[in-house]
Formats: C-alpha cells, sequence, structure tokens
C-alpha cells in the first residue's frame, strides 16, 4: 500500500496539513519544468552578476532553510560566501550586518511575503542597501516578497511558487521543502544529477517516506514525552526545522531538542529520559555517517533500543527508510517529511487541532504586530 492509498482511509484526511503535507511530492513532479526555467535564467543572472556574499534571509522555518543550505553550497569546489542571516536577527540587530564595501545577494524566503520581519528587512535594504541584489522565493503571489519593488540600484528576480505551497495551516510543509528545493535548482552550481531526475527521485521517495512515517508514528501506544532530532552538516538544519514542527503542531506538550551529533553530548544530551525519543539523521556521507551511527548506538545503550529511531539510506541499521538522492543538501527535504508526518500524527493523537494548535490566538500562522523601529546606520 502507498501513501496516498494509506491517507485515503486515515481519520488524519480533516486536517489540511495533513493533506498539504502528502501533496508535497505531486507538487515537486508538477513544478519541475518551470522551475528548470526559472534556475536556467537565474543562474545567467547570477554569474553575471558575480556576487562576493550570497545571505540566506527568512524567519523561523524559513530561515532554517539557510542553515540546511550553506554547509553544501559554501563546500569546495565552491566559493565559501553563502551566509545564513535570519530576517530576526537582520531587524534587530542591522548594525551586525549593514556593509555596502562588496556584492552582495540576498536571498529571502517567505510563505506568505508579508510577515513584519520581512517588511522590516526590505524597509532595511532600501534605505541601508540598496545596491545589494534580491532574489525572492515565495509561496503568495500577492505577498510583498513577489510585488515590492526595490528603489535599486540594485538588481531583483522574484520566484513565485506554485499555488499549492502557499500552506493554509498553521505549520509550513510544502512552503519549506518547496522553497529549499527552488533555491538548490537555482543556486547549485555543481548538482549532483539533473533537475528533472532529482525532483522525480525525491517525489518517489518522499511518497513511501510519508507513509512509512506514518506507520512509525502509529507504531507506539503513545506520543514520545520529548523528542530529539539530530543531524550533521545540512542535516543539522534539517533537525532544527524538524524539532520546531513537532513542538509548533504538539502545541509545546512535546519539548523538542536538536542539534548535531557529536554537539549534542556537550552538554544538550541531558533532555535524554526514559521517555525522551532521539531520531538520528543519517548521513550520505561516509566519513559522517560513522558518527551519526555511533550517536545512536551510544544512546541506545544508555536508555534503550526504543528511545532511538535511525533514518538514512539502507544498509545502515535504520528504523525509517531515507534514500539518499545526490548529497545531504537535496535529500534533507525527505528528512524533515518525516517529521512533519510524526508530528502531525503526534498532534492528532493528542486530541488537539492540527490545523492551528494555538486557538487563542498565542502563536499565529503569520506574524504580525511586531513594531519596527527605524535604523540610524551609524556613520
Amino acid at each position: 500500500m502507498n501513501a496516498t492509498q494509506q491517507s485515503a482511509r486515515d481519520p488524519l484526511e480533516q486536517w489540511t496539513t495533513f493533506n498539504e503535507a502528502m501533496a508535497q511530492p505531486a507538487i515537486w513532479r508538477a513544478w519541475a519544468d518551470p522551475l528548470a526555467q526559472h534556475a536556467k535564467a537565474i543562474s545567467s543572472w547570477l554569474r553575471a552578476r558575480d556576487h562576493e556574499e550570497i545571505w540566506f534571509c527568512g524567519a523561523g522555518t524559513s530561515a532554517f532553510i539557510g542553515d540546511a543550505l550553506c554547509p553544501y553550497l559554501n563546500a569546495p569546489p565552491r566559493q565559501a560566501r553563502f551566509r545564513p542571516v535570519p530576517t530576526t536577527d537582520l531587524v534587530s540587530c542591522p548594525g551586525n550586518f549593514v556593509r555596502r564595501d562588496r556584492r552582495i545577494l540576498v536571498v529571502s524566503f517567505g510563505r506568505s511575503g508579508n510577515s513584519s520581519e520581512t517588511i522590516g528587512a526590505l524597509d532595511l535594504l532600501d534605505a541601508q542597501m540598496p545596491e545589494a541584489d534580491r532574489l525572492h522565493f515565495t509561496c503568495n503571489a500577492d505577498g510583498a516578497l513577489a510585488t515590492r519593488q526595490m528603489p535599486g540600484p540594485g538588481e531583483q528576480r522574484v520566484v513565485v511558487l506554485p499555488p499549492g505551497t502557499n500552506d493554509s495551516g498553521f505549520a509550513m510543509t510544502s512552503s519549506y521543502s518547496t522553497m529549499l528545493l527552488s533555491a538548490l535548482a537555482c543556486l547549485d552550481d555543481h548538482p549532483p544529477l539533473a533537475l528533472s531526475e532529482t525532483l522525480d527521485r525525491l517525489a518517489e521517495a518522499g511518497e513511501a517516506v510519508l507513509g512509512a512515517a506514518l506507520a512509525l508514528a502509529r507504531s507506539s501506544p503513545k506520543p514520545p514525552a520529548r523528542a530529539v532530532f539530530l543531524g550533521c552538516g545540512a542535516l543539522t538544519g534539517s533537525a532544527r526545522e524538524a524539532a520546531l514542527k513537532v513542538l509548533e503542531l504538539a502545541r509545546g506538550r512535546i519539548p523538542t531538542a536538536w542539534d548535531s551529533t557529536l554537539g549534542f553530548r556537550h552538554g544538550p544530551k541531558a533532555i535524554v529520559d526514559a521517555e525522551t525519543r532521539v531520531h538520528v539523521f543519517v548521513s550520505a556521507d561516509p566519513h559522517t555517517r560513522k558518527y551519526d551511527i555511533d550517536a545512536a548506538n551510544e544512546i541506545r545503550r544508555q536508555f534503550g533500543a526504543e528511545n532511538v529511531v535511525v533514518l538514512g539510506a539502507a544498509g545502515t541499521g535504520v528504523d525509517l527508510h531515507v534514500p539518499a538522492i545526490g548529497n545531504d543538501a537535496w535529500t534533507s527535504v525527505l528528512y524533515v517529511l518525516a517529521a512533519q508526518m510524526l508530528a502531525i500524527a503526534w498532534s492528532g493523537a493528542l486530541g488537539i487541532n492540527v490545523d492551528n494548535p494555538f486557538t487563542e490566538g498565542n502563536l499565529s500562522r503569520v506574524v504580525e504586530g511586531v513594531t519596527l523601529y527605524p535604523y540610524a546606520a551609524a556613520r
């Protein structure tokens, strides 16, 4: 039984978030040809502009895209010029970032393209860095990232993703995965596979991963009391997004943590107890994989096999098969799909409104109402 057949009879289908998560493989397939055209044009533009620094900007989940992409895009033979710059940092501490002494490209990600920090970042760039080029990836054709023009002299390009990526549920699902893949298509000048082949293989694997993750969530009598997600390199960024998905959709009732597999030993492992489930994202890199597997084995010895879930390619003693497609950066979306489905299933099992866990309004789908203060640059 494939994931689509299983979902047709699943009670979680009542939730829009579940259906949006399940739709991701189909969205990637349909987006492949239009994305290839965008990537061709943007790659040519980037070569002509010859940027010295490239910033990845966004807030929350949108910021975590940069965390996943930078380790890979900065690796040899490429120049180490990519930098994660969350809009939450850029807006609150502009003095740490604003500069006009080099050719900079600001890549912005946003599901709505209208969050307070997005508007604040655009205002700041207009006023303080008008020479910087901009590349926007957004899921909302009517949002500021899609429609707002910059004053120049810098240049701007915009990629508006398919309407289906503009998730209506609280949690970002297809918006995250499709923005990440779109950015890779445009910025990876040494891709491991042709784009059409990559997206087709990811879509096929995504269907299997979604179904397997749902079955894994249902295999335990109850959700874990705590959840931890670990990974190295690009998969550290994926672990961060995975932890947030569970924390959000469980309404904070499942505390989460994330780290690199080696960094976790340096204090953060204190979160683990007998009711914690640790999810280890195993790298496709043979060297890195050794550390991932060692971490999983150590936690098994100390806390029991039932406290560890290993996700990765076949032949590495995994509990959930995630095939390596290209490399960890391209495959990273599959690990996040697994976490999305775990989070959705656990949220439903806890009796939470999966589409809007915070019905009282403490958290909202689009962050609004942040007071934005004008920045007077030091002279």
